[in-house]
């Protein structure tokens, strides 16, 4: 099991994190709330890379928390040859990570809340050709997508761990 760990330092299991959300939730109620799930990774010079998710609780108008863990490929042996194959598994990460959130949240007594994926890609730059495929894999799934420069999660949050 991979430990996230806080803005403070803090390491944190899956399920501590999950707590933490919903007491940063319920502690002021009446406010509208984001969860967003976004992956950020870096390509190493022996082709593996290392990915950094960030689970964000963004209580709109009035700042947030995040949450973040770092996963090298060169743990389970994986390697990466194309950026496409580094991109689509950021966004495979993050919807991971999405559905395990989701679903222990809902066993729990809370106000709605808005859940988002954040892509690392963006109408500029290389990632451009993936956006249309990315993207529908997001809604596939059934969650939002945002890409740049909306999708601070992945290209700021992360981004800032990788």
């Amino acid at each position: 099991m991979y430990l996230f760990h806080s803005s403070t330092g803090a390491q944190l299991n899956p399920n501590e994190v999950i707590k933490e959300i919903i007491e940063f939730i319920n502690a002021d109620n009446r406010r509208c709330y984001k969860v967003i799930i976004g992956t950020d990774s870096e390509k190493l010079q022996d082709s593996t890379a290392d990915f950094v998710t960030a689970i964000v609780v963004h209580r709109v108008g009035n700042g947030g928390r995040y949450f973040w863990r770092r996963i090298a490929s060169a743990e389970i042996g994986k390697k990466y040859f194309t950026l496409r194959d580094r991109i689509t598994d950021e966004v495979l990460t993050s919807l991971e990570i999405a559905k395990e959130v989701l679903s222990t949240m809902k066993n729990f007594d809370m106000p709605k809340f808005d859940f988002e994926i954040h892509v690392d890609i963006g109408e500029k730059g290389e990632t451009r050709a993936m956006i249309q495929e990315l993207v529908g894999m997001v809604r596939a799934n059934n969650f939002e997508a945002k890409t740049k420069p909306d999708s601070y999660a992945a290209s700021k949050v992360a981004d800032r761990h990788v």
